[in-house]
């Protein structure tokens, strides 16, 4: 077994504040001295990098004040998706101050993700001769050469991977591209749209406080967008975050009513609460509402539009379920589908929008790189959604000559193909991922930060880990295993077959704490039997009837009593039997 962290390191941040446990925790994800700490427990604004370092950003924004100067109308394009929509949000609630602007969101339905040449003729219906791409445009040549032919320029901001050849746009404003020398290359295609904003206003004397409304959108937008929540996405996410918490804009303020949040939201309010409602408008009905709710100048109209929003939100409930339980049945029908490596399952009549949502269910059943197919304007189109240290861009990028068009990330990607291709394609991807997925990516690895005992659970951790928020990728909150507890003897079922438990060490049985594990009813017995058993656990607080209380939240449950096997380069830990 390897050692945990440096204890050196770690006794160099202990202190009344800093308890050992939470010492460690810090060492373990690279923060080694207090001057490393304070900047990570006090993200500042002041420390956002220079917007003017992000390649073509000068060129961006001098198109920009050329469109303002000579009254020029500029569109402001984005994705039907969480992070387009905010990012349209954003920039054309800032730019609109300033000159004549217009935003366009694109059907999903009839013209798909990304640049349409609808959205290219509407700009040219409308008198556009600026169209600002958001969270899109960095595969789209042949739009933006179709633009130029009818006289409109366009500033491409996305944050996807781009292809072998940038479009010949006015600036591309992407950190990914080869040559941009931005230091942070993971900001959300909201938070590109937030430093073309930022360059824009330091370049004109407008004083940062008018920049400081839009970051919420950019929270949101980082948050749904599964991007690492470190570096500059950290800051934007913590001021975010305060502004929504203390004065959220109406949009946002009747979503947080919708769903019933009382209390101080987090990041996982952010992507389980407000991201569905936001995403549910382009994918039941159409993204430009959601815009419209973020724009809202007030409550009573965010009310009108909301209740819409809302009810979209219960019917793609709806079709997700549904559809998950029609791709469930049919890998369970297909020996192909048992036995692959991969998913790869279709249907032409299911709904484009929720698929994928599906994707990410399938994989919680069955635990491969999955992609969802459905048909759409004659085309097979799908989504994709990866395992945990899986590439699945790279392995359907793998099977582009069978491809229209593709795109995404690592663990996301959308893609289309033609319909007779869906079969060949279901085989080469298995091929693929059989060739390039490692056998022990196949198996979810259940992973800890720390070993605890309920008598390390005190004030001063419980604090720190609060502070340590935001949570997200690259800053998970921390996992801990609590090995040989017993149950008090109040096990219960609640709601819908989630554990509820009070915990105490066996042998030490004096202090018990609170524990919930959700959809975990499976364990009644074994808690209840009176045996010792071990947990894999967050520390959390929960807000209820305005009492705070610690409780644990419970990720898996071993019988017996369970050691850590330190693995990986920040010391994570495996769970292993004793």
């Amino acid at each position: 077994m390897r050692s945990g962290p440096d204890e050196a390191l770690v006794q160099g941040l202990v202190h009344e504040r800093c308890p050992h446990l939470a010492a460690s925790l810090l060492v373990q994800r690279g923060i080694t001295d207090r001057e490393m700490a304070a900047a990570f427990f006090r993200p500042r604004i002041d420390d956002l990098h220079d917007p003017f370092l992000m390649a073509d950003m000068l060129k961006a924004v001098e198109r920009i004040e050329q469109a303002l100067g000579d009254n020029e109308r500029i569109m402001v394009y984005g994705d039907y998706d969480v992070d387009g929509t905010t990012a349209v949000a954003l920039v054309y609630s800032f730019l609109a101050h300033y000159g004549n602007v217009i935003f366009y969101i694109p059907d999903r339905y009839t013209e798909g993700y990304g640049v349409s040449t609808q959205g290219i003729d509407h700009a040219e219906r409308e008198g556009v001769s600026l169209i600002i791409t958001l969270d899109c445009g960095i595969k789209a040549v042949d739009k933006v050469r179709y633009a130029a032919e009818k006289g409109i320029d366009m500033i491409i901001c996305d944050h996807h991977r781009p292809g072998d050849e940038l479009p010949a746009a006015v600036a591309v404003l992407d950190p990914k591209r080869a040559d941009c020398p931005y230091p942070f290359k993971e900001l959300s295609g909201c938070g590109i749209g937030f430093k073309l904003m930022q360059a824009f206003a330091q370049r004109n004397g407008i004083p940062f406080a008018e920049l400081e409304p839009l970051l919420d959108l950019v929270a949101v937008s980082t948050a749904c967008d599964i991007v690492p929540v470190n570096g500059e996405n950290r800051i934007l996410t913590k001021a975010g975050l305060d502004r929504l918490n203390n004065s959220p804009r109406p949009g946002l303020r009747t979503m947080m009513d919708m769903a019933g949040v009382k209390r101080r939201l987090d990041v996982g309010d952010l992507v389980f609460s407000i991201g569905p409602r936001i995403n549910a408008a382009g994918r039941v009905e159409h993204g430009r509402q959601a815009v419209e709710l973020l724009l809202a100048h007030d409550l009573q109209q965010a009310a009108a539009i909301g209740a819409r929003v809302d009810g979209n939100n219960v019917q793609r409930q709806e079709l997700d379920r549904d559809i998950t339980r029609e791709a469930l049945e049919q890998i369970a029908a297909e020996p192909f589908l048992r036995d692959s490596w991969s998913t790869v399952v279709f249907s032409p009549g299911w709904h484009k929008g929720v698929i994928g949502i599906v994707a990410s269910r399938l994989i919680e059943r069955h635990y491969r790189p999955t992609v969802v197919l459905t048909e759409s304007n004659g085309k097979a189109v799908g989504s994709a959604r990866s395992v945990k240290g899986f590439d699945v861009y790279g392995a359907i990028e793998a099977c582009s000559d069978m491809l229209d068009q593709f795109g995404g990330h690592k663990y996301a990607a959308g893609l289309t193909m033609p319909l007779e291709n869906v079969p060949a394609f279901r085989e080469r991807f298995e091929e693929v991922v059989r060739a390039t997925l490692p056998p022990e990516l196949r198996v979810p690895e259940e992973l800890a930060d720390l070993p605890i005992r309920i008598a390390d659970i005190t004030d001063p951790l419980v604090r720190v880990l609060r502070h340590m928020a935001p949570y997200g990728p690259a800053n998970m909150r921390p996992v801990f295993l609590l090995a040989g507890v017993k149950d008090r003897g109040r096990a219960r079922i609640v709601g819908e077959d989630h554990l509820k438990l009070e915990l105490v060490q066996a042998d030490a049985p004096g202090r018990a704490i609170d524990a919930i594990a959700f959809r975990m009813g499976r364990h009644l017995d074994l808690v209840r039997s009176g045996e010792v058993f071990s947990v894999l656990c967050t520390i959390e607080e929960n807000q209820w009837n305005d009492r705070t209380i610690v409780q644990l939240n419970i990720k898996d449950i071993k019988p017996g009593v369970v050691r850590l096997q330190p693995v990986g380069t920040r010391s994570t830990e495996r769970i292993d039997a004793a």
